[in-house]
């Protein structure tokens, strides 16, 4: 593959991370309008809630499949404008069934683009032959910044949940299907194996589990901060309505930042140091919150919750990369759904314990979870496991 190819594949990438920040944070910075749209009881709601990572997950367990018939750019291209379409149709709707329906759809097409996406992004990251996962997570950040910025205006001007959304899918729809034509993937040393069940069969889970928890413990940490940092932020250490506002965001964008400088610290230093440095300055971050004596200091958590958690999980889609070569969708497709997981599980947890104990207690359960990234940090260095099939070298291929 030539490169201007890879650069024209790796710009198409980042900007379908970049649409799908956007397209997801405008979902979940509406919850409020949308339970009061549809008139979701406080009850229902979590069930429509958990219903999409659910969802999400199954999804990646079948793209885990089809990627075995056909290569993860062609799942790519149709499961980000079907995202699309089911967020227009969540804020379409009039009756409960019709959101349900449109939560429904987005969470399976979530799960078939969270998956095909970071499975190309590794492939990218073996062809350039150097860390540049967390680039394509910086965009994803972005996005996700402005989306909430969207959200907030939208919410703002006292616009509907449909008029709030269509400029985005607007410009980002056929942004990415444009886009998407240049999508691209790289194979190098060890690619080669039989399809399906022999790829399956070279990714075994006992290998693979260090990674799942290590996702999981990220995303507790991740859902913690963006269920329960506002509530936390107001009704624990006193601040404002309006202040409360501001953690996630602040998180948001020292996620960003953390990102985009992280993959130089990934070639200078190497995975597992970074990795090292990110779960203790998180763990850090989740011990001031926890103490804080008034807002600010919350706040100042809430950053470095955001710099250290930031490296975490672009991190571990790359090792699995690294540690199965010739089956790397398979893996990336089998860990995506401890990124589901650790959705599911981190806001109740903290949610439960809080109401049983305390909530600054609480905070000290994700912190323990990530703090625990440092037994496994050696699975980010890996050498590539061992397993039957090929080892032709193949330089790159397109999936056009």
């Amino acid at each position: 593959m030539t490169d201007a190819r890879l650069r024209y594949g790796r710009a198409s990438l980042a900007l379908s991370f970049l649409a799908q920040g956007v397209t997801f944070a405008l979902l979940v910075t509406r919850i409020p309008a949308i339970q009061d749209r549809y008139g979701i009881s406080d009850g229902l709601l979590p069930v429509f809630l958990a219903a999409v990572p659910v969802l999400a997950g199954v999804a990646s367990v079948v793209t885990e499949k089809v990627v075995a018939r056909v290569r993860p750019g062609v799942v790519l291209r149709w499961a980000q404008p079907v995202v699309m379409v089911a967020l227009l149709g969540v804020g379409a709707g009039t009756e409960v069934w019709q959101v349900a329906l449109a939560l429904g759809v987005f969470g399976l097409a979530v799960g078939a683009l969270d998956a095909s996406m970071n499975m190309m992004g590794v492939s990218l990251q073996r062809a350039y032959g150097r860390s540049i996962m967390l680039g394509f997570h910086a965009a994803y950040s972005l996005g996700g910044i402005a989306g909430a910025s969207m959200a907030w205006a939208g919410a703002h001007w006292d616009l509907s949940l449909l008029v709030s959304y269509l400029p985005a899918v607007a410009v980002l729809l056929p942004a990415v299907l444009i886009g998407s034509r240049w999508y691209a993937e790289g194979r190098t040393a060890g690619d080669v194996v039989a399809p399906g069940r022999a790829q399956a069969a070279s990714v075994p889970f006992r290998l693979l589990l260090p990674l799942c928890l290590v996702m999981a413990f990220a995303y507790i940490g991740d859902s913690t901060v963006s269920n329960w940092s506002a509530k936390y932020l107001q009704d624990v250490l006193g601040g404002s309505e309006q202040l409360a506002t501001v953690p996630y965001n602040v998180y948001m964008v020292t996620t960003l930042l953390g990102r985009a400088v992280g993959d130089l610290g990934v070639r200078r230093f190497g995975a597992v140091a970074v990795v090292r440095g990110g779960s203790v300055l998180a763990a850090v971050g989740f011990g001031v919150v926890a103490v804080a004596p008034g807002a600010w200091w919350g706040m100042l958590g809430f950053t470095l919750l955001g710099l250290g958690l930031c490296v975490i999980v672009p991190q571990t889609f790359a090792a699995a990369g690294r540690m199965f070569p010739g089956a790397s969708d398979v893996a990336v497709a089998r860990l995506n759904v401890f990124n589901y997981v650790g959705f599911l599980v981190g806001s109740p947890l903290v949610g439960a314990l809080g109401d049983a104990w305390s909530y600054r207690g609480a905070m000290l359960v994700p912190m323990v979870l990530v703090l625990a990234t440092l037994l496994y940090a050696r699975s980010f260095g890996a050498e590539p496991a061992r397993y039957g099939g090929g080892h032709e070298r193949a330089r790159a291929a397109d999936v056009g």
